[in-house]
């Protein structure tokens, strides 16, 4: 449905649950190298349960070799300094939906890509630094999905 991709994630327990909200959604998780941690790493199983047979991920080595497995379709670059918000976003399935690693976000130089299709915020009160990466990742695709009617991969809504 979509696709997730974290880019240099940092901590384990994100990415775990990133792969549950994958499998729960049916979205793809992408993972860009370097990652923060062995793939593994305990906290990471513990995270993602019993859910990550069910999940599909893929490790790309770097962002160029991500684009080239998910272009072409929109890239939606989440950031604290986005100009849009989530909810104005027309999603459709296949888009992709880009995260930063948790100490500092998407750096300057992958928001200024002239891939990136809009630069996406989720409000946050004034004087919040930021949220959980995984807490993020679900607002934005339960947002998008919720615009598709929650539609299955194999038939009516769940």
């Amino acid at each position: 449905m979509f696709r997730i991709a974290f880019f240099e994630p940092r901590i384990a327990g994100n990415t775990g649950s990133a792969i549950r909200l994958a499998a729960v959604s049916g979205s793809e998780l992408h993972l860009v190298e370097p990652l923060g941690f062995d793939l593994e790493e305990p906290k990471l199983r513990r995270a993602g349960l019993d859910y990550h047979d069910l999940a599909v991920m893929t490790v790309h080595t770097d962002l160029e070799a991500a684009y080239d497995a998910l272009l072409p379709a929109n890239v939606y670059a989440f950031t604290g300094k986005g100009d849009v918000l989530y909810t104005d976003i027309a999603y459709e399935p296949g888009d992709v939906l880009l995260f930063g690693p948790e100490p500092t976000g998407l750096p300057e130089e992958v928001l200024d890509d002239s891939r990136i299709t809009a630069r996406v915020r989720l409000p946050m009160l004034p004087g919040r630094r930021s949220m959980n990466l995984a807490n993020s990742a679900s607002i934005a695709v339960y947002e998008a999905w919720r615009q598709q009617a929650f539609a299955m991969p194999d038939g009516p809504p769940g």
